[in-house]
């Protein structure tokens, strides 16, 4: 397992590269990176604020959960925090498994758990102010797939 909680942006390439390059003896490998949308056209940034600490600690508690539950050779979490503009890269998220499947389910959870569980608050800037971000009732949904 790989957790990062960083500012600074990453090279999707290289990480996926790197990540697989990990990998022995496993038969799949899914990346998943999630990009800031400006949804209504007026975004100008939005501000991602964590606790250091309780934060990784989170992501590596849902990380283990996937890894119970699946056949997993190596996890990779890297979440963006600070000040992100549209079209930027906030997160990644990497399976690698013996199997596609172990891979793509195990990738799924980790998506779904990060969007509704990781410690994360999320402020728009657009030209009418500025807004928190709140939980969507879809994504508690998505949830129940894993229940």
């Amino acid at each position: 397992m790989d957790i990062r909680v960083q500012e600074a942006p990453f090279d999707l390439g290289a990480e996926a590269s790197a990540f697989a390059a990990r990998q022995t003896g496993m038969g799949a490998v899914v990346t998943f990176t999630g990009i800031v949308r400006d949804l209504n056209g007026d975004l100008d940034h939005m501000q991602i604020e964590h606790y250091s600490g309780m934060t990784e600690k989170a992501l590596r508690a849902i990380a283990e959960d996937a890894h119970a539950r699946w056949d997993l050779g190596g996890s990779l979490i890297i979440h963006r925090h600070g000040r992100l503009a549209p079209d930027d890269m906030i997160m990644m998220v990497a399976t690698a498994s013996r199997h596609r499947k172990d891979a793509f389910e195990a990738a799924m959870f980790l998506m779904d758990y990060l969007k509704s569980r990781a410690p994360f608050w999320k402020k728009e800037a657009t030209g009418k102010g500025t807004a928190w971000v709140a939980a969507r009732d879809e994504d508690e949904d998505a949830l129940k797939d894993w229940q």
